[in-house]
């Protein structure tokens, strides 16, 4: 494959100074929000880059934090306060945290993450707006070791609770790089050396045939629809995944783990 100039300047500092070492995960802005749940509020209380308002547990979860460095002094409720506080039907086993949403990358963050890596994967979603499909593919970019995850500021779901569930800790680990435009998200990703593969049903090659190397940038639309026609324009390479027929579709957050899968086997 064709080696993508990777001469554009990338090396423009974060709000806050340089970058050295892992960068804050996250999206940034917002009001606070409770995560809930063993894994996912576990994953933030590991977290230092994470601001911590509150921390309730049951008697019963209080003991599993035990021995833990807390940032903040564990307040025991009641279960039934812990529903009251929460959304109806969240599953929260009896602990939840206040927490503010994490401090904000962007495209060029992402890039210089990337300058001195030979491989690296970035997810891309176009109009992806169900959280708990936003958060399993969070899960499933940390699983398989992707740089960044990108979705744009509108049309994507916000930090919340259902999310940072779904991710199950991954939200703590795996930046979620928020951005105004997709389709320029991808050129400066392309700018910073990236090859771009957008997956689609009606792609003339799998993934596995278009043998992608290096950096890549795996970009997915929405059920249903799928890539808007400017994302599409934009991407390098149209790939699809090798499918049986029994099925129209994957649901968008397993065609991703695929997907994922496959770039780490290539690689």
């Amino acid at each position: 494959m064709k080696k993508r100039d990777t001469r554009t300047d990338i090396r423009n500092p974060r709000r806050g100074g340089d970058h050295r070492g892992p960068a804050p995960r996250g999206g940034g802005g917002g009001a606070s929000f409770w995560i809930y749940g063993t894994h996912a509020a576990g994953a933030v209380l590991a977290n230092p880059d994470r601001r911590i308002r509150r921390l309730i547990a049951t008697t019963e979860a209080a003991r599993g934090l035990e021995g833990m460095r807390l940032a903040v002094p564990v307040e025991p409720v009641e279960r039934a306060e812990i529903d009251r506080l929460l959304p109806p039907g969240s599953v929260h086993q009896g602990l939840a945290v206040l927490v503010e949403p994490l401090e904000a990358l962007n495209v060029e963050d992402v890039g210089r993450m990337a300058a001195e890596m030979k491989t690296a994967v970035v997810v891309v979603l176009d109009q992806v707006t169900d959280p708990h499909n936003v958060g399993a593919i969070l899960r499933s970019a940390a699983a398989f070791g992707a740089l960044a995850v990108v979705a744009p500021d509108r049309h994507a779901p916000e930090e919340t609770g259902a999310l940072a569930k779904a991710a199950s800790g991954a939200l703590e680990r795996m930046p979620l790089v928020r951005v105004t435009n997709v389709v320029r998200a991808l050129e400066d990703l392309k700018a910073a050396g990236f090859w771009t593969a957008g997956l689609a049903a009606d792609a003339p090659k799998t993934l596995a045939e278009a043998k992608l190397s290096g950096k890549v940038v795996m970009v997915l639309g929405a059920e249903g629809e799928g890539l808007r026609r400017l994302t599409r324009e934009h991407c390098d390479h149209l790939v699809r995944l090798p499918m049986t027929g029994a099925v129209e579709s994957l649901n968008v957050s397993n065609a991703c783990a695929v997907a994922l899968y496959e770039l780490a086997r290539g690689s």
